[in-house]
């Protein structure tokens, strides 16, 4: 990694650091991961049942869950920190689970890394100006493949229904590990 790259995505050079995550940054990571595998994105949105797909919904979830805690105290960008090194030391076990050699692994967890920091400022940028149609073009092309479908503007409204409700969040339940996402359709 380049220096540059340590500036533009300072939370990937965080897994070089010994932390632990603690049980309130466990049980946000796990809700996250529960939402994620919901049924509807897969069966009824077209999000692909792959595990490209898999990593784009948790990546997406965690960019709102992220999208609550910027405008926090300082507490939560630590807490940003530890959900985002647990994200991706799980992203590292899983992908060795599947086989990657241990010199491929670093390599694919970068590309994860910028992958997830493109959507996240994608995103950000789109759902600030309250922009549907941006927000559709974000998930067409980091969820949908580019490809404008149907159930494309199904996933752009529950988005905007989510960041709306973990607003209404306080940001100290969050950080003490409770979050709800409402049921997806």
């Amino acid at each position: 990694m380049t220096d540059t790259d340590a500036e533009r995505n300072p939370m990937i050079m965080s897994l070089f650091r010994k932390k632990t995550a603690t049980e309130p940054v466990y049980a946000v990571y796990n809700s996250i991961v529960a939402q994620s595998r919901r049924p509807v994105f897969y069966a009824q949105w077209g999000v692909p049942d792959t595990v490209t797909g898999r990593f784009d919904m948790i990546s997406l979830h965690m960019a709102l869950l992220f999208r609550r805690l910027r405008n926090g105290p300082d507490g939560s960008r630590e807490f940003s920190q530890a959900v985002f090194d647990l994200f991706f030391k799980d992203m590292d076990r899983s992908l060795r689970e599947m086989g990657v050699s241990d010199l491929g692994v670093p390599k694919k967890i970068q590309k994860m890394g910028n992958i997830f920091f493109g959507l996240l400022a994608a995103l950000n940028e789109a759902m600030d100006r309250n922009d549907a149609d941006a927000l559709a073009s974000v998930l067409a092309r980091n969820v949908f493949d580019g490809q404008d479908t149907p159930e494309l503007r199904a996933l752009a409204d529950y988005v905007f229904a989510r960041d709306a409700e973990l607003a209404t969040q306080p940001i100290d339940a969050i950080t003490a590990g409770s979050i709800r996402f409402e049921a997806a359709a």
